[in-house]
């Protein structure tokens, strides 16, 4: 093999290694966004049921008034 096979070799090798992090480097970034999505569409469901929560709590004390009442 001479050595412009080797370089060659070797530069098909590096534009290979360099799609495979580039391809890598997107599905990474498309993953962190999906994550941040679904998290905060979590924070978002925890805080209506916060509220949802908050307001039978409310009903319950005004049940619980009107009965001692």
């Amino acid at each position: 093999m001479t050595i412009d096979e080797r370089i060659e070799r070797l530069t098909e090798r590096h534009e290979a290694l360099t799609q495979s992090l580039e391809l890598l480097a997107s599905m990474h970034r498309d993953l962190e966004q999906q994550t941040a999505a679904r998290f905060s569409e979590t924070l978002g469901f925890i805080n209506q049921l916060a509220h949802a929560t908050e307001a039978h709590e409310q009903r319950i004390e005004r049940l619980e008034d009107r009965q001692a009442s």
